[in-house]
């Protein structure tokens, strides 16, 4: 159905949810903190990530509550309808009747006291997937809908086309022999030859290509379809993360560590704020994740243990990252590391293992991220009653997906500005002001219809209205320090 309420899909267990949750979240992000970690300082980082951290996990709150809201005023609007089909069904035997239903019943009336004799119906379930674009259509007012639309579309675009460029550029360091133990000082161009004739960017447009093939089809159809290379991804990431830690612990305990980062360096906290808003994204793609899950009851307990799984893994990577190595030879991407030394990690195969992770983390991502963009572009173009012929909701809709991060990617792979603007400012938009204009203008559009004693049992734990503005503050602060900073250092410059 479009307009953003769309099938749920198969339905699958909390702790499948959990699993999306965690592959979604710990993505690019994770293996950009260690560097960040140790250009900003080891005690600013962990009190830093700590902080957005937890405001994250508060706005993942504020977008659940607004999926049950929005869920209760689906069905409000449909009892509404209900009644007044009922009404028009009598009035021909009583006109009496229709003047006291008119006089009684106003557009507003709580739906609580509506209910049938002996119905029990929980108004806040969530069995319908409403998508965030649907949810600012319902709740906000015509500018704030737009505005929405611009944020989410930059976001998902520059995520998707970051991603579309950082996996075929993983594969070609990788065959392209940049992983020998004395790579680490050496430089490639774009045009040195990778194999043969095929110079290295010949080899990213091929990889780009197959990659976009693979997983491009998922596009058009729902992310429910990668069920299992989920799963087992998931898997694949653990074991990925736990090397690297216990690698780096290994020469730590041997007294072999080279890295002696500062306590703290304030230099070096707008680029750790970036990578942290970055690294803790999800509320975007919560609508998808969420409302499959066949037994909700324990999802507030699940989202807060996956993110305090998810902070404990930050952590203790990172620092395990800054006292292994030296803090001015850590790479941007912290697998190649263990790729080019020789000392951390001497079997070759475990080295392309670490070298390609990135490759498993980012492929399990982008069709979630993808089915995401198509379905708020067809909320985006959506026309009260009206339905998309097969062509456009089938076809021209994966499309415009699609296409555009791809052509992005095939023609640049240096996405370091997109990065920025993508992370600064979209994803501060997406991360904190959207869910908390959402969480608020929904309470607003329910009391008069709920009535006050409705219970929402997806209520965020930070139900007082002193959080949703401490949330837009601190959003507000983080984008004039982002700006200050990128003006400041363009000065120095």
């Amino acid at each position: 159905m479009p307009g953003g309420i769309t099938e749920t899909g198969e339905p699958y267990s909390a702790f499948v949810g959990l699993v999306y949750m965690f592959n979604l979240i710990v993505g690019t992000g994770a293996l950009t903190m260690p560097k960040a970690f140790a250009t900003a300082g080891w005690v600013v980082s962990i009190a830093l990530i700590s902080v957005l951290g937890f405001m994250s996990y508060m706005t993942t709150t504020f977008v659940i509550e607004a999926m049950a809201a929005a869920n209760a005023q689906l069905r409000w609007k449909r009892r509404e309808q209900e009644e007044t089909d009922e009404s028009d069904s009598t009035s021909e035997y009583s006109d009496d009747d229709v003047m006291g239903r008119g006089r009684s019943e106003p557009e507003t009336k709580p739906i609580l006291s509506v209910q049938r004799p002996g119905a029990h119906v929980d108004h806040f379930s969530i069995v319908e997937r409403v998508e965030m674009g649907q949810m600012a259509s319902m709740f906000f007012n015509k500018v704030g809908v737009n505005m929405f639309y611009i944020c989410i579309i930059v976001y998902l675009y520059g995520d998707l086309a970051i991603y579309a460029a950082a996996v075929p550029i993983s594969l070609m360091e990788v065959v392209c022999g940049n992983h020998s133990c004395s790579a680490g000082s050496v430089k490639y161009n774009d045009t040195d030859p990778c194999w043969g004739p095929v110079t290295r960017k010949d080899a990213y447009r091929v990889f780009l290509s197959v990659f976009t093939l693979l997983l491009g089809p998922f596009t058009f159809f729902s992310a429910q379809k990668t069920k299992y290379l989920q799963i087992l991804t998931s898997v694949m990431r653990w074991i990925a993360f736990t090397m690297m830690i216990i690698l780096a612990l290994i020469r730590i305990s041997k007294g072999t560590g080279e890295g002696h980062p500062p306590m703290a360096s304030f230099s070096g906290v707008p680029n750790l704020f970036g990578v942290c808003v970055y690294s803790f994204m999800c509320q975007h793609s919560l609508p998808s994740l969420v409302t499959p899950i066949s037994d909700k009851k324990r999802v507030g307990v699940l989202v807060l243990a996956d993110y305090i799984l998810i902070l404990g893994f930050y952590v203790l990577l990172s620092f395990t990252a800054i006292f292994c190595f030296d803090s001015s030879l850590l790479h941007d991407m912290y697998t190649l590391n263990f790729t080019d030394n020789c000392n951390v990690l001497d079997i070759p195969v475990l080295r392309y293992f670490l070298g390609l992770f990135p490759v498993f983390t980012i492929s399990t991502n982008f069709p979630i991220i993808a089915v995401t963009l198509r379905n708020n572009w067809k909320t985006l173009f959506h026309r009260d009653g009206g339905t998309y012929p097969w062509v456009v909701d089938r076809v021209v809709f994966p499309l415009i997906t699609l296409v555009p991060p791809v052509v992005v990617a095939f023609c640049t792979h240096n996405l370091e500005s997109l990065v920025g603007i993508t992370g600064a400012y979209a994803g501060t938009g997406i991360q904190y002001i959207v869910p908390a204009f959402l969480v608020y203008y929904a309470r607003r559009h329910l009391e008069p219809v709920m009535g006050r004693d409705a219970v929402n049992k997806h209520q965020s734990p930070f139900r007082h209205a002193f959080w949703v503005w401490f949330v837009l503050l601190w959003a507000t602060f983080c984008l004039m320090f982002v700006t200050a900073n990128i003006i400041l250092t363009d000065t120095k410059k």
